[in-house]
């Protein structure tokens, strides 16, 4: 009976022979062949014929002995953050009774193009330990776990018994809410500075009035109200708040020059992830954040809102953006603002130009929606450019390239002039330092009183 239940576990859980087995098998044959020279030899190799069989057959019940003698689970998050290093543990059990050596195979989504993750290592007997390794997945969309396998073998290591222990499994890469999370904390903590996040001193006294209290050490001497003063015999000072529930958009173009890529990003999900931070601080700032996507056609619209749940409707509307291959067409888009944004509002466009001539053909339509709102257009700078332009050029060659990347950088500085030069703000920013450059672009026009 217990063969028979051996024999089935066998079928269950295959047997595999491992490289020291044929190894073995190599020797045994040189020394059979080596035998018609030095008959001495001869004694060995049949020795080790006999004995190869045999220890791996013990070695095959010790493996298959127990059913379930190895247990590992996968553990990760349900949704991973685009761009970020995403952890996964892999628990692992070992419950014989000897010390085993196990090769433990995860099988990563394709997306990765993992194929060396092969971890070896050496268990006690009844003993534990967690692996943990990341993934950084560079576009959103669901991503398919394969088996997690574990090959098991002895010391003597002749063959090897596999164990399947995860089904597949499926995640989902959202918007970089890792990120978020980062610039929530360090706002709580008050460590923005610690980003790149500027400390911009308010402008003026563009707030709502609150109430007159006290003097005490740190007050702004210019809000002493001299008239409570005389009346209460010691300083008063008025309080003020901050205006609240101002409008802020993120539109973000889904055309073709957003394709771009930097480290294995496009330029689109650079400026998801942006929009989903600066929405969520313009939240926090009691203001209302809203979003519109746009291409050659009108894309997602969400309405600004402060109400609990946007974050959620926000994160969900970004998560099912796709790239366009045509066109952006600008005119479209200041009908569409012209008919859903009746409020004065902030708009952070995330668009991207590479040359003056693609600028004026999209200048008229944006002029237009910089008078009817306050309009920063967000860009991108080439970055693969400053390499060339920094680089010494001792080839005639060379020379040519390092002139015609100048030229680029130079027309993108141009660019940048252009649109200020009609009141329209402007960010002219590398892709890792979107999030901060937009954040500091808010703060500053917030601290101005422009919205």
């Amino acid at each position: 009976m217990y063969i028979i239940q051996l024999i089935r576990q066998w079928f269950n859980n295959p047997l595999f022979l491992r490289p020291r087995f044929y190894k073995w098998w190599a020797l045994c044959a040189a020394l059979f062949f080596l035998s018609f020279i030095w008959k001495q030899l001869y004694f060995f190799a049949f020795v080790l014929m006999v004995a190869l069989p045999i220890l791996a057959l013990l070695e095959c019940i010790i493996l298959f002995r127990l059913r379930d003698a190895v247990s590992g689970k996968r553990n990760c998050s349900e949704r991973f953050s685009n761009g970020d290093q995403n952890s996964i543990y892999l628990s692992i059990q070992n419950k014989y009774s000897i010390p085993v050596l196990m090769q433990v195979i995860d099988e990563a989504p394709v997306e990765f193009e993992i194929r060396n993750f092969n971890h070896r290592m050496r268990m006690k007997a009844n003993s534990a330990c967690t692996l943990h390794y990341t993934l950084r997945p560079v576009r959103r969309g669901i991503y398919h776990f394969g088996y997690l396998r574990i090959y098991v073998n002895s010391p003597l290591g002749l063959v090897s018994r596999r164990f399947i222990l995860e089904k597949p499994q499926s995640v989902s890469v959202y918007p970089s809410y890792l990120q978020l999370r980062k610039f929530e904390l360090l706002a709580i903590s008050n460590r923005l500075t610690d980003l790149g996040i500027k400390k911009i001193r308010k402008i003026g006294h563009n707030r709502e009035f609150d109430q007159i209290k006290e003097y005490v050490a740190g007050d702004d001497i210019r809000t002493i109200n001299w008239k409570a003063t005389a009346r209460k015999s010691y300083l008063m000072v008025n309080t003020y708040q901050d205006e609240k529930s101002q409008q802020l958009y993120c539109i973000i173009d889904k055309g073709r020059t957003m394709k771009m890529p930097f480290e294995d990003m496009s330029l689109l999900d650079y400026a998801i992830n942006s929009s989903l931070v600066l929405s969520n601080i313009a939240i926090r700032k009691e203001d209302k954040a809203g979003l519109l996507t746009y291409s050659n056609k009108l894309g997602h619209f969400v309405k600004a809102d402060k109400k609990p749940n946007q974050m959620a409707r926000i994160l969900e509307a970004l998560y099912s953006q796709d790239m366009e291959f045509k066109e952006s067409d600008v005119a479209r888009l200041y009908m569409q603002v012209s008919a859903q944004i009746k409020q004065r509002s902030l708009l952070m466009l995330y668009t991207n130009f590479e040359s003056l001539v693609s600028l004026h053909r999209q200048l008229p339509s944006l002029r237009k929606i910089a008078s009817q709102h306050l309009l920063v257009v967000v860009f991108f700078e080439n970055t693969e450019l400053r390499s060339l332009t920094q680089m010494k050029a001792d080839r005639l060659e060379e020379v040519y390239v390092k002139a015609i990347a100048e030229k680029f950088a130079f027309e993108k500085r141009q660019i940048a002039k252009e649109l200020q030069r009609y009141g329209i703000h402007c960010i002219l920013t590398s892709p890792e330092q979107l999030t901060v450059s937009s954040v500091n672009k808010y703060l500053e026009l917030k601290a101005r009183g422009m919205i």
